[in-house]
């Protein structure tokens, strides 16, 4: 799955409150191209996402993040 490419990042999200909510936020995030896997951790409210940065910048995460209606920024871990 990795390349050398591929950019492992860490967004931290707020305002999303039920588990329906992970999926809106996989969907919008997994449609960028780029992007090869999104995994929403929904009790500890962490994005992580498998993209190509070349393609598709943490800035472009952070917007598709809030087209699906939530907050989210980057984390250090």
């Amino acid at each position: 799955m990795s390349t050398a490419t591929t950019t492992h990042t860490i967004l931290r999200a707020e305002g999303f409150s039920c588990p329906s909510c992970v999926a809106k936020i996989e969907k919008q995030v997994g449609r960028l191209p780029g992007v090869e896997s999104v995994q929403v951790h929904f009790a500890s409210a962490r994005i992580e996402v498998h993209h190509d940065a070349s393609v598709t910048t943490v800035d472009d995460l952070v917007a598709a993040v809030a087209k699906a209606g939530y907050t989210a920024r980057p984390s250090a871990f």
